[in-house]
C-alpha cells in the first residue's frame, strides 16, 4: 500500500436476502452477513454472532413458549465488535487480519466452557448413584443453557446435593460463575460472553467483584487463570 494513501474500512451488517431464510427460533429470517470495504476491495463474511445465537439454547423461553432474540440486538453487537477491531488495528488494518481477529473476538467463552461443565455434571450424578438422571441430562441438555438446568435443579433436589454440585464444579470449570455473571449484565443479553467483552478491563474487574461477593469460598486466581486459558486458545 502506498505510504501516502490512507484507507478507511467501511462496513455494514445486513440480512442477506440473496440466500434462503433460516429458522430463527420459530421465525423465518434472512441470515446476517457483514460487508467490508477496504482498499477498494469488497468482501462479505457470515455473521459469527448470528450463527452463535442461532443455536437452540439461545431461544427465550417464557411461560412455555419460545421467542427469538431480537435481531436488532445481534446487529448492534456485531457493529460494536467490528468497530472494536477496526479501532484496534487502525495502523495495520487488512481484510486478512480483520477476519482472523473477528473469528477470535467473536468466540463465546460460555459456549466453549459448557461441554466441560456438562461432562462434569454427568459424572457428578453418576457418582451420586443417579445414572438415569445423568444420562438424561447428557442427552437432553444441548437445547438449553446448562446453567438454566442447574437453576431448576436447585428447586427439586436436596440442598446439600445441590451445594456439592455447584461447589465441586469449580474444580473443573468456572462456567457457572461466568454464566451467572454474564446473565446479570444487560449489556450481554442474550446471555453470552464473547472475548471482545471479556478483554475489557472493566468486565474483568466486575467479574472479580462478583465472584468475591457471591462465591467467597472459591479460589479467584484459579478461576481467572482457567478463563484466560480459554481466552488465549487458537489466538
Amino acid at each position: 500500500m502506498d505510504q501516502g494513501k490512507v484507507y478507511r474500512a467501511t462496513y455494514k451488517v445486513y440480512p442477506n436476502t440473496k440466500i434462503k431464510q433460516v429458522n430463527w427460533h420459530g421465525k423465518l429470517v434472512y441470515p446476517l452477513y457483514i460487508q467490508m470495504i477496504y482498499d477498494r476491495r469488497n468482501t462479505v463474511y457470515k455473521s459469527n454472532l448470528f450463527d452463535l445465537y442461532l443455536k437452540p439454547k439461545f431461544g427465550i423461553r417464557v411461560a412455555g413458549e419460545l421467542h427469538p432474540p431480537r435481531l436488532e440486538e445481534v446487529i448492534a453487537r456485531e457493529e460494536k465488535l467490528v468497530e472494536f477491531i477496526i479501532e484496534k488495528h487502525a495502523d495495520d488494518f487488512s481484510l486478512e487480519l480483520f477476519k482472523k481477529e473477528y473469528d477470535h473476538y467473536s468466540r463465546d467463552l460460555l459456549d466453549e466452557m459448557e461441554p466441560s461443565f456438562l461432562f462434569y455434571m454427568h459424572t457428578f450424578f453418576q457418582d451420586e448413584g443417579m445414572p438415569y438422571l445423568a444420562d438424561a441430562l447428557r442427552s437432553g441438555a444441548w437445547d438449553v443453557h446448562a446453567a438454566e438446568i442447574v437453576r431448576d435443579l436447585r428447586r427439586c433436589i436436596n440442598p446439600n446435593l445441590y451445594g456439592r454440585l455447584v461447589e465441586h464444579s469449580y474444580l473443573y470449570t468456572p462456567y457457572l460463575a461466568l454464566f451467572w455473571f454474564a446473565e446479570g449484565n444487560p449489556r450481554r443479553a442474550p446471555v453470552s460472553l464473547i472475548l471482545k467483552d471479556w478483554e475489557d478491563t472493566g468486565t474483568k474487574e466486575e467479574f472479580k467483584q462478583f465472584v468475591s461477593r457471591n462465591y467467597p469460598e472459591v479460589n479467584l486466581s484459579d478461576i481467572l487463570n482457567t478463563v484466560e486459558k480459554y481466552a488465549i486458545k487458537e489466538k
